[in-house]
């Protein structure tokens, strides 16, 4: 099946752990809020439990979250589900959450290699391959998920944002092989003093055929001078402030 990851038109707004002013991240209640907000895409994060479960979270210990000093992947996921986040939410599982949002893409930042396994098996459970975009810190670990996941599409991991700046003006081709098939360049607007994101490296990198997502964007005056550039997609955590402001773009 043929990705569908970028149907809907541009600018995409991906809200970044759900929407969490009135709710935990990364739980079925922040994604709810988001969906319920307008978003298309929800971005999420990855691991593994001790039972070999993908469960999402962002950390890999549950201490910033729960206030505990112990790793996710020390509990399984029925213990996990009983964390208390907050609002009644423990940790779900990333088939759970792929299952409730349904007609719903997920940006899914797999962050143990590890949880490789577990996360294909998730997505292929819940036939969500065409709906997703796979992502990591590695690169190598990004490429292994795009050929076990065929129909997903995937984001640059860290080597390839690095080789992808410095091939952007070496013309469409060496950016495309910078990029090794990754359909979207995920970056931050800037890495210490060293801004990424310009109108020229944008124009570069749609010319590879790749889209530009900034993350974390959460001030409206940057959403709106981030778009005057052309980039293609916000990772915010604030999709209520991010969706009307593109709808009233459009």
């Amino acid at each position: 099946m043929p990705s569908t990851y970028f149907d809907p038109p541009r600018p995409r707004v991906l809200a970044h752990r759900g929407l969490a002013l009135e709710a935990p991240e990364n739980t079925l209640l922040s994604f709810a809020h988001a969906v319920g907000v307008g978003a298309s895409y929800l971005e999420t994060d990855v691991h593994l439990t001790a039972d070999g479960v993908a469960v999402v979270s962002h950390d890999p210990s549950l201490r910033r979250v729960a206030g505990r000093d112990v790793d996710v992947s020390r509990l399984t996921m029925a213990e996990l589900r009983r964390v208390d986040l907050g609002h009644g939410q423990g940790y779900c599982s990333l088939e759970e959450a792929l299952d409730a949002f349904g007609e719903t893409r997920f940006n899914i930042d797999v962050k143990a290699e590890t949880a490789v396994g577990a996360t294909v098996d998730a997505v292929q459970r819940t036939r969500a391959g065409a709906r997703v975009l796979l992502t990591s810190f590695s690169d190598r670990r990004r490429r292994r998920l795009g050929e076990l996941v065929p129909d997903a599409v995937t984001s640059a991991g860290r080597a390839g944002v690095i080789r992808a700046r410095r091939a952007a003006f070496a013309g469409a081709d060496a950016l495309r092989r910078a990029l090794r098939g990754a359909a979207a360049l995920q970056v931050p607007e800037r890495v210490g003093p060293v801004r990424f994101v310009t109108s020229r490296f944008v124009e570069r990198v749609h010319e590879a055929g790749v889209e530009v997502h900034v993350w974390t964007v959460n001030d409206p005056a940057d959403m709106v001078r981030l778009l005057d550039l052309g980039v293609d997609g916000l990772v915010t955590d604030r999709a209520d402030l991010a969706l009307p402001l593109v709808a009233g773009r459009s």
